[in-house]
């Protein structure tokens, strides 16, 4: 008699190990409380899927925010380059664009969550539309899975790959957690990440819709003097804050946000140092010297933010260019690279790419996925306390851990 495996969640992680198990010879069931696996997966990438980034095991372990050393033999095993393999052996053909960002040639997230089916039930796993409940064990090891609907289910093993809390509506509402508590693991704390912020400043309402190319963000915190994160990007103003690459990067660093103490300082100009913007701006105030600041900063602006930059420095309304005293450009050139936003709070979990945190990695098994507590027992995917930049990685981090649970579960038993 076969031995079974369940596998709870099918996603890109389930799927991915429900495949590799099932190849082996193991009588493998998915178990989604989803009529059809792969909703979250489906709307990735803005219906695109960014299923990789095509960059090397240290590039991506780089752009791991949390967990990039647990994760270094599950990438070494099947990293970005295997992945892209597998789906092309899959007949997906597959590009890379701007980023190192990897997509379906078609550009169609179905492709990808079409293939990843035809992996899984092509190598045997059967699937079965039901909610986990609860994982039965018997002496420190699997016996089986309980159902919400009352069912037991009888495995040898199961793998628990039911996402986070992200995106709701797709079925992430956070059950691998208590399926985690309840077989004796510990949960990191939950946040939403990758993810919009809210600002106090009311200024950014009159942005709404602005978006900046080419501007340079540092995350400040509080009491520590480097910045908790620096980069160079985009960014975007909303009716409630900001958002864009940059932002939803930043988002991934943020430990306490309602202890209040983090700011986004931008530099709308990160190509000039002080000088040469200080000379710049001397420059256009001489080309438009009989005209207002308002007008006189065309050149250096989108014409939607300099009034709120002109405020922010403290210019009055309606300063002509001839006007400028030398404290007055000071400051103009003070606000123009040093921008402050002070973060209020997170978006929720609707508008979250990923959740922070998640079953411990102190109690899983690096190479092979599986709980150090119940034998038999392993986590795969955003459940764990793993995450991301935005670029695909977060995808491959399911691909990664759901291949290494799914290839190593019941193994040597």
């Amino acid at each position: 008699m076969k031995r079974r495996v369940v596998v709870i969640g099918g996603g890109a992680a389930g799927l991915m190990a429900a495949g590799c198990a099932a190849r082996r010879g193991l009588d493998v069931l998915i178990l989604d409380k989803n009529y059809r696996p792969g909703r979250k997966l489906m709307i990735t990438g803005k219906g695109r899927c960014n299923l990789t980034n095509n960059c090397d095991v240290q590039t991506l372990i780089a752009n791991t925010v949390h967990g990039g050393k647990f994760l270094y033999s599950a990438f070494s095993a099947f990293g970005p380059a295997e992945t892209m393999a597998f789906f092309e052996s899959l007949g997906v053909p597959l590009k890379t664009e701007r980023g190192r960002r990897v997509f379906p040639v078609s550009d169609r997230a179905a492709d990808i969550v079409d293939a990843l089916k035809r992996f899984a039930v092509g190598s045997g796993a059967l699937y079965k539309t039901a909610e986990a409940a609860d994982i039965i064990t018997e002496n420190g090891a699997v016996a089986g899975v309980l159902t919400a609907g009352g069912e037991k289910i009888y495995a040898d093993a199961a793998i628990v790959c039911t996402g986070g809390l992200s995106y709701p509506s797709t079925g992430s509402t956070g059950d691998g957690y208590a399926l985690a508590r309840k077989a004796g693991h510990s949960v990191t704390p939950l946040v939403p990440s990758l993810v919009p912020l809210t600002m106090r400043e009311g200024w950014c309402r009159t942005l709404q819709g602005l978006s900046l190319k080419n501007v340079a963000v540092k995350l400040i915190k509080a009491g520590v003097k480097k910045p908790v994160f620096s980069e160079l990007g985009e960014m975007l103003f909303t009716h409630y804050g900001v958002s864009g690459p940059l932002v939803l990067s930043a988002s991934a660093h943020i430990d306490d946000i309602k202890s209040g103490e983090y700011q986004l300082h931008i530099d709308l100009k990160p190509a000039l140092d002080e000088k040469k913007l200080y000379d710049r701006i001397n420059r256009d105030l001489t080309k438009y010297s009989a005209k207002s600041m308002e007008n006189a900063m065309v050149d250096l602006l989108p014409h939607r933010m300099i009034q709120v930059v002109l405020r922010l420095a403290g210019i009055p309304a309606g300063t002509r260019a001839c006007d400028m005293t030398r404290e007055y450009r000071l400051s103009l050139a003070n606000t123009l690279k040093g921008m402050v936003i002070s973060i209020k709070d997170y978006l929720g979990y609707d508008e979250a790419v990923i959740t922070r945190g998640g079953v411990s990695l102190k109690e899983l098994d690096p190479k092979t996925m599986q709980s150090r507590k119940v034998h038999g027992l392993a986590f795969a995917g955003e459940v764990i306390d793993a995450d991301a930049y935005t670029g695909g990685y977060n995808l491959q981090i399911a691909f990664s851990t759901g291949h290494a649970a799914g290839e190593h579960i019941l193994e040597n038993t």
